[in-house]
C-alpha cells in the first residue's frame, strides 16, 4: 500500500512539472493551432512516457534492445527536466523585471503620427509659397456635384490617432516577447548543461590520487596503491567500450591491488556478460577485488559474483585475505539483507589479529559505524556518485555520513569514490566520475 502511494505522489508530481514546463515552453511562446504549438504538445506527452519506460524497462523483464531504445531518450529527458525547471524558476524572478523594464521604455517612448497619404503632405511649405489650388471644373448642366467620398471633408487628411502606450496590444507582445526570451534561455541553458554533464560520462573517468596514513601500516609497504573503482553501472546506456576506458585507465596507474567496490551492473549476466569482459584485463601485482553493491542485488547477484571470478577478480563475500602488511576485507552490500546475503562483519573480521592494518571493502558509507566497533583502519566504498547530477549532492548528504571524498569516523577513515559510471541519466553534474588511486602511507615512514 505504501508503495502504491508512494507511486502515485511521484506519477503526480512528474504530471505538475510537465505541465509547468509545457505551460512556459509551449503554451506561453507559441500561437493556439500552430505547428509549433501542435509539436510541443505533443513532446510533453511523449517525452514523460518515455522516461517512465526507461527506469521500468528493466525491472518489468523488457529485451535488453527495447531497454536500450528507451533508455538514451528517456534517462536524457530525465536530466533535461530537471535543469529547465530549476532555469524556468530563476526565469520566474528575471520575467517580471524584463517586463518593467519593457513597460518604461514603452511608455518614455514618444507617439508617432500615422503615415501621410501622399509625399505631398511630408513637407509643409510656407502658406505663400502655395500655388492656388486649380479651381474645380463645373459640373455639367444638369448634374448635381458628387459628395465627398464616405462623407470625408475636402480638406487635406489628417494624421491618425497615435498609439497608447500600455494599451492591450502592446501588452501582449511585450509578455510574448519575454515568454520567448525567457523560455528560450532556460532551454538552452538546460542543454547546454547536460550536454557538457553526458560528455563528461562518455570522456570516461579521471584519476585521483588519495594519500592515507595508517598508524599500523608497516614500513615494508609504505607507499602500497590500491586503485578503487565504484558504480560503473554498465546497462542499456554504458556498455563494452565504458568498461575498456575503465580498465585502461585503471592499468595505466600500475596498482597494487584493485578494488570493485559495488555497483557494478545494471542488467543479467546474460545480457551484459559481453560488456563486463574487458575486466579480465585489469592488471595489479595483488590482483583485483570485488565486493557486491546494492544493484548487483537488482541483477541476479550470485550469478554476478560467479562471472566475475570467471573473469579472473577475488570477490571478498563477508572474507578477508590477508595481504603482506595489512589484512583486505570484504562485505556483502546491506541490500542483501533482503535476500538472506546481508553484510557479516564477524565473519570478515571477527577473528583478525587487531595489530595489523585493516582495510574493509563496503559499497556503502552507512556502515561506517560497523567498521569502526570492528577496528578497521580504512573503509573504501562508493555508491553516492557524489550526488552526480546537482543539487543532488544534497540529497545524498542526507542518506550518507560521507558523500565524497576522505574523512575520519574515531580510529576509522572514510574514503568514498564518486564512481565510474552514472546511473539513470549518463549525465554528471557537479560530481565528476573518478577512479581514485589511494596510496597507504605509514606514519613510521
Amino acid at each position: 500500500m505504501l508503495v502504491l502511494l508512494l507511486l502515485v505522489l511521484v506519477l503526480g508530481l512528474l504530471g505538475v512539472v510537465h505541465r509547468y514546463v509545457w505551460r512556459r515552453l509551449v503554451r506561453d511562446v507559441t500561437v493556439p493551432g500552430s505547428p509549433a504549438r501542435r509539436a510541443g504538445t505533443a513532446a510533453a506527452v511523449v517525452l514523460p512516457l518515455l522516461s517512465l519506460g526507461a527506469l521500468t524497462a528493466g525491472r518489468a523483464g523488457a529485451p535488453f534492445w527495447l531497454q536500450s531504445a528507451l533508455a538514451w531518450p528517456g534517462f536524457l529527458w530525465l536530466a533535461v527536466l530537471l535543469y529547465v525547471v530549476l532555469a524556468l524558476l530563476v526565469g520566474e524572478a528575471v520575467r517580471p523585471l524584463l517586463l518593467r523594464r519593457l513597460e518604461r521604455r514603452a511608455a518614455a517612448g514618444t507617439p508617432v503620427a500615422a503615415p501621410p497619404r501622399d509625399r505631398a503632405a511630408v513637407e509643409e511649405p510656407h502658406p505663400a509659397t502655395v500655388p492656388p489650388a486649380p479651381a474645380a471644373p463645373a459640373p455639367p448642366a444638369g448634374h448635381a456635384a458628387a459628395a465627398p467620398a464616405d462623407g470625408a471633408d475636402a480638406a487635406a487628411p489628417t494624421a491618425g490617432p497615435a498609439p497608447v502606450p500600455g494599451e492591450r496590444g502592446g501588452e501582449l507582445g511585450r509578455r510574448l516577447f519575454v515568454a520567448r526570451v525567457v523560455g528560450g534561455a532556460a532551454a538552452g541553458a538546460a542543454l547546454a548543461t547536460v550536454g557538457y554533464g553526458t560528455y563528461g560520462v562518455l570522456r570516461g573517468p579521471r584519476v585521483k590520487r588519495v594519500t592515507v596514513p595508517l598508524a599500523k601500516l608497516g614500513r615494508r609497504v609504505h607507499g602500497y596503491r590500491i586503485a578503487v573503482v565504484s558504480d560503473i553501472h554498465l546497462g542499456p546506456i554504458l556498455g563494452r567500450a565504458h568498461t575498456q576506458r575503465i580498465v585502461d585507465t585503471i592499468n595505466a596507474t600500475q596498482p597494487d591491488l584493485v578494488a570493485v567496490v559495488g555497483d557494478m551492473v545494471d542488467g543479467s549476466v546474460e545480457d551484459l556478460g559481453p560488456a563486463a569482459e574487458p575486466l579480465a584485463r585489469l592488471r595489479a601485482r595483488d590482483g583485483a577485488f570485488f565486493v557486491t553493491g546494492n544493484h548487483e542485488y537488482f541483477s541476479g547477484a550470485e550469478q554476478w559474483v560467479d562471472h566475475v571470478r570467471e573473469l579472473g577478480l577475488r570477490p571478498l563475500p563477508n572474507e578477508r585475505v590477508e595481504l603482506s602488511g595489512f589484512d583486505l576485507a570484504g562485505v556483502n552490500d546491506v541490500a542483501g539483507a533482503a535476500h538472506g546475503d546481508g553484510p557479516d562483519f564477524a565473519a570478515a573480521l571477527g577473528d583478525r589479529d587487531r595489530t595489523r592494518a585493516a582495510v574493509l571493502l563496503a559499497h556503502q558509507p552507512v556502515v561506517i559505524h560497523d567498521a569502526v566497533r570492528h577496528g578497521v583502519d580504512l573503509q573504501l566504498s562508493g555508491h553516492t556518485h557524489g550526488g552526480q547530477l546537482w543539487p543532488g549532492n544534497f540529497l545524498a548528504d542526507l542518506a550518507n555520513p560521507t558523500v565524497a571524498g576522505l574523512e575520519r569516523y574515531g580510529d576509522t577513515q572514510l574514503y568514498v569514490s564518486r564512481g565510474a559510471g552514472a546511473w539513470g541519466p549518463p549525465v554528471r553534474v557537479g560530481a565528476p566520475s573518478d577512479i581514485t588511486v589511494v596510496e597507504l602511507a605509514a606514519k613510521s615512514a
